[in-house]
């Protein structure tokens, strides 16, 4: 029997999926820093959302791609007046072709900025400069991705520190949530606790070295939540009732060998959920059944070469899959050790 364990071994190695090679797909400009959320536009343009916390001379913008690869700035981001700055994070559409944006005060690092996150939306002339700004939502934590839903809007809240730990003392598990606003509220104060009424759903980060909360979100065509659970590397299902009512709300894919930490997630046109690895610098694939699976990843670097330089978010875009490198944060478990030019958006095959 020993002699056939290495002709095994091959066997066994050449049936496994191989992992992608990640290309350059744009280098963006020097006042696009740090490239995060995506969407795309009515008119099948690529979205991009630059909150620039890497450097914060450029203000938060959102940027326009072509089909042809052009690329230019849509708009600068309507500033919060209290600290002169706004951090586009995730964006979407809505049916009428408004924009609503996660304006992300939270990562700023200043006092000013604490607890002074805002949901927007922004509406659009003929010419597609912005007709107006609605505060739909203010005072939140930390807002992070969204998504649009027959009428309402879904938010994530990364952190709530205003709710009390799971145990007192020195646990530091973290609390975070999913918020849902329907998409013509305005002004609508929240308190980042069990205490809002829009707090649909809340989770709980075990993983204490990497307290950090939910993340990325994402429906099926069944309407379906699923929801990256970012320290640990989880991906709930959140499930609803006829009424909108939260039914479960359960890990429905982990594997920590394959996928560490969920960052922004997608799904594409196969129902498999597309998750960027922030920690990793990697990109897994989750299959419609829950099989987790790693399929491209990259050592630390610049970027210069189309590698993952930690991965934002993905999206599907013109047969491809399109990932915002953020390359900012470092950290023991981080492979990203430092923030550095160029300034880049990779693309994967979508196999």
């Amino acid at each position: 029997m020993k002699k056939f364990i290495p002709a095994l071994i091959l066997l066994l190695f050449a049936c496994a999926p191989a992992m992608q090679q990640p290309e350059l797909f744009l280098v963006l400009p020097d006042y696009c820093p740090t490239p995060d959320g995506m969407a795309i536009a009515p008119n099948g343009d690529l979205i991009l959302a630059c909150p620039n916390f890497a450097d914060q001379r450029y203000p938060g913008c959102v940027m326009r791609i072509t089909k042809d690869g052009r690329i230019s700035k849509w708009f600068d981001v309507p500033v919060l007046p209290e600290t002169g700055l706004a951090c586009p994070m995730g964006i979407a559409f809505g049916n009428n072709g408004d924009l609503f944006i996660c304006d992300n005060q939270g990562w700023t690092g200043s006092e000013a900025g604490l607890n002074r996150g805002r949901l927007l939306r922004l509406t659009f002339d003929e010419n597609n400069r912005i007709k107006d700004t609605i505060v739909v939502a203010y005072h939140l934590e930390h807002p992070n991705g969204v998504r649009v839903r027959d009428g309402k809007l879904y938010v994530t809240q990364s952190m709530l520190t205003a709710e009390p730990r799971p145990i007192a003392g020195n646990d530091r598990r973290m609390r975070s949530g999913v918020y849902r606003f329907d998409v013509n509220d305005r002004d609508i104060e929240v308190t980042n606790s069990q205490l809002d009424p829009n707090l649909i759903v809340s989770f709980i980060t075990q993983n204490e070295e990497v307290a950090y909360g939910v993340d990325g979100l994402v429906f099926d065509a069944e309407g379906n939540l699923y929801v990256g659970n970012f320290g640990d590397g989880a991906i709930h299902k959140v499930t609803f009732d006829t009424n909108g009512n939260v039914v479960s709300n359960d890990v429905w894919a982990q594997d920590l060998k394959q996928l560490r930490t969920t960052d922004g997630i997608c799904m594409d046109s196969k129902g498999n959920i597309w998750v960027a690895d922030f920690s990793d610098n990697a990109v897994a694939v989750v299959s419609p059944e829950g099989k987790v699976r790693r399929v491209a990843q990259s050592p630390d670097s610049d970027g210069s070469r189309g590698e993952l330089d930690q991965p934002g978010e993905p999206i599907e875009w013109n047969g491809m899959i399109i990932v915002t490198c953020f390359d900012l944060v470092s950290g023991p478990d981080k492979v990203n050790t430092s923030h550095e030019p160029p300034h880049t958006l990779v693309k994967l095959k979508l196999k």
